[in-house]
């Protein structure tokens, strides 16, 4: 009997890759055991176990690096897992979120901060802010605005409501698959989603499903749910809750606007604190001010940022609760370190002009995670 057919080379390159995986592990646990060393010695000064602008500047310098054939998306997506097993071995981080599991807040936070983490879902973003400043979750993952639908507004009002502030933002890329239990597209009599992906297909639901039930439900993750025990059924969203439940993708990326993504911001308890001695590079600022309401105002505080060159991308502006009508709160975005020392003497010119001045946070410019699973339910 002849014997069985062997790659010339194979079973020598195998062991490379043995010997490759033996070493590698041997150094993942030796970076493992520095930073439990690491978290110690945080422990010493209440140091923060999530520190999102070294761990960009880490990416960078590793992107920087590199020379192939990994991509870079490759290298981020293996570090990013790293440092997630490193944080929770400094300390196991609860992070709340819109749920149920699977909805597009889920895998954002998962894209952004690893698997080593515990995910809380919540119902709503009360819950998610209240359990913050409860100490029960120590981070909640936040959908800010969208490049499409514009800001979610409840998210801005609880900022004003809640002592939170902002570690970190990330993006996310959205893009929408049809999932089902079924083998076709024939076979599909009914489509399950969240109101938002449903007008986000809509071109591409009359083109390739005409005629078909259109239904929405409270999120992407209850219609896929709702798909996969139903026959004649499929769901619009996440791309991985097929794999979860058993069904198939029978069409990716099937969004009518391909430019389509979601900014989150990662929330803790308590203020922004005092930033670095000197001003560190691509960082953005979030406050909430307020102003007297009389003519000029805002004027004189955009003026301000304005004369301390520091660029503002983003005002809005929301009613105060309580107080009496036409009275609002502005949230505003700025390209600088507001807690720096050299930024003190704009402070000092805020607080002259607004009746108050609260810093959110200062962090790095977030990633864009332009993950092709990505989905549109909150």
């Amino acid at each position: 009997m002849a014997e069985p057919f062997q790659i010339p080379g194979l079973a020598e390159l195998r062991e490379q890759i043995d010997d490759v995986d033996s070493r590698l592990l041997e150094l993942l646990n030796r970076r493992a055991r520095l930073s439990l060393a690491v978290g110690q010695a945080k422990k010493q000064v209440s140091g923060k176990v999530f520190d999102p602008a070294r761990e960009a500047r880490l990416l960078e310098r590793l992107a920087t690096l590199n020379e192939g054939p990994l991509k870079t998306a490759h290298i981020n997506a293996i570090w990013r897992a790293v440092l997630s097993a490193s944080r929770s071995l400094q300390k196991p981080c609860t992070v709340a979120y819109l749920g149920p599991e699977g909805t597009f807040s889920y895998f954002a936070a998962v894209d952004f901060l690893g698997e080593s983490s515990t995910f809380e879902p919540c119902r709503d973003f009360n819950e998610i802010f209240r359990g913050i400043s409860l100490g029960r979750f120590d981070f909640g993952v936040i959908p800010l605005e969208n490049s499409i639908h514009g800001t979610i507004a409840q998210s801005f009002d609880l900022f004003s409501e809640y002592e939170v502030s902002i570690q970190a933002e990330f993006y996310s890329r959205i893009a929408n698959s049809l999932l089902s239990a079924e083998g076709t597209l024939d076979d599909v009599k009914v489509v399950y989603s969240h109101a938002q992906p449903l007008g986000q297909c809509a071109t591409w639901l009359r083109a390739h499903l005409p005629g078909v039930k259109l239904v929405s439900v409270e999120s992407t993750a209850a219609a896929a749910w709702k798909a996969s025990r139903e026959k004649g059924a499929a769901s619009i969203g996440h791309r991985s809750m097929a794999e979860k439940l058993g069904m198939r993708s029978l069409a990716d990326n099937i969004q009518d606007d391909t430019s389509n993504w979601t900014r989150f911001v990662l929330v803790r308890a308590g203020d922004a604190g005092t930033g670095n001695a000197k001003e560190q590079e691509n960082f953005k600022s979030s406050l909430l001010f307020t102003v007297p309401n009389r003519a000029g105002t805002l004027s004189t505080v955009l003026n301000a940022f304005s004369a301390h060159g520091v660029n503002m991308t983003k005002l809005e502006s929301r009613p105060m609760k309580g107080a009496p009508c036409w009275d609002y709160i502005f949230f505003a975005d700025v390209e600088c370190d507001l807690t720096s020392p050299e930024r003190a003497p704009l402070l000092e010119d805020l607080h002259a002009h607004c009746s108050s001045v609260r810093v959110l946070g200062c962090y790095p410019e977030g990633p864009r995670l332009d993950s092709t699973a990505n989905t549109t339910g909150f």
